[in-house]
């Protein structure tokens, strides 16, 4: 089975979705499981994780909605709100769903310690119970923390979302490097090959302009801790789900059949338990 590790779905809400703003008209708008299906068979991608995009409960419902509603989906990566006393009883009731396979916190929007706050590192440290992951959504400036946070927690499953962000359109790799790196000598860390497209120039990126950047990241994580990941519809703000597809397809050409079928597949599989 290959899988999107990473994609989206929304209702469009202006005021909720905020965040879609006016240079980003392409993906202001609904985006379903019917609008994501036939793109993935289309692309020979047969299932795909859903992450959330909201920090409610609400949008957790909804993606385990479409979940249940679209075989397609083989999970979904929800929120939960991770510093409140009431924690274990919400992962107790959520957990019950098999089709919730984990959850993220939007930490890029925190400041830059928020992953080492005692609040927030008492709430992941109640997820490896209810056998759930940990997505990793972070700035370059943030790794630090997140390297902290997966050493300090080497049983709960952790996933980087997007390769951290790095700064494609300007070229910065050094830092990000070092750090990249050093999140890796934490075994229990996964790493998205996802959201490549919109960290580079929007209209005028080339294949070549990630080389480099994906080149420390199978350096540093392999091929058995690397998922492919669309970051559908987000994506189409510089790239149509083909032209991304093909970045790390390119990639990977000349890489072993098994080794592809972890990227493209297996490897969420394990991680996702799906």
């Amino acid at each position: 089975m290959t899988l999107d590790s990473h994609q989206h779905f929304w209702n469009y809400n202006p005021v909720r979705d905020a965040w879609i703003d006016d240079s980003m008209a392409t993906i202001r708008k609904d985006f379903l499981p019917q609008d994501l299906q036939s793109i993935l068979k289309k692309n020979g991608i047969d299932g795909s994780i859903a992450v959330q995009a909201d920090p409610s409960e609400t949008e957790t419902e909804f993606l385990l909605s479409c979940a249940k509603t679209s075989p397609f989906i083989k999970g979904v990566v929800g929120w939960v709100d991770l510093l409140n006393d009431n924690l274990e009883e919400r992962l107790s009731h959520y957990s019950k769903n098999k089709l919730l396979k984990g959850v993220r916190h939007i930490v890029q929007a925190e400041p830059n310690d928020f992953m080492l706050r005692t609040d927030f590192q008492h709430g992941i440290s109640k997820l490896e119970r209810f056998n759930l992951t940990y997505d990793i959504l972070v700035f370059p400036y943030q790794l630090n923390a997140a390297i902290k946070l997966a050493h300090r927690f080497p049983n709960q499953k952790f996933v980087l979302d997007h390769m951290g962000k790095p700064f494609i359109k300007t070229g910065e790799i050094d830092q990000w490097k070092k750090d990249i790196i050093a999140l890796s000598k934490a075994s229990n860390v996964y790493c998205k090959v996802s959201g490549m497209v919109t960290e580079a120039n929007l209209t005028q990126w080339k294949i070549s302009d990630f080389k480099p950047y994906l080149d420390v990241i199978f350096e540093a994580f392999g091929t058995d801790r690397v998922l492919y990941g669309s970051d559908w519809p987000v994506c189409l703000l510089a790239a149509k789900y083909e032209q991304q597809l093909r970045i790390i397809q390119d990639y990977i050409s000349a890489f072993s059949n098994y080794e592809k079928a972890k990227i493209m597949g297996i490897n969420a599989r394990d991680f996702y338990h799906c």
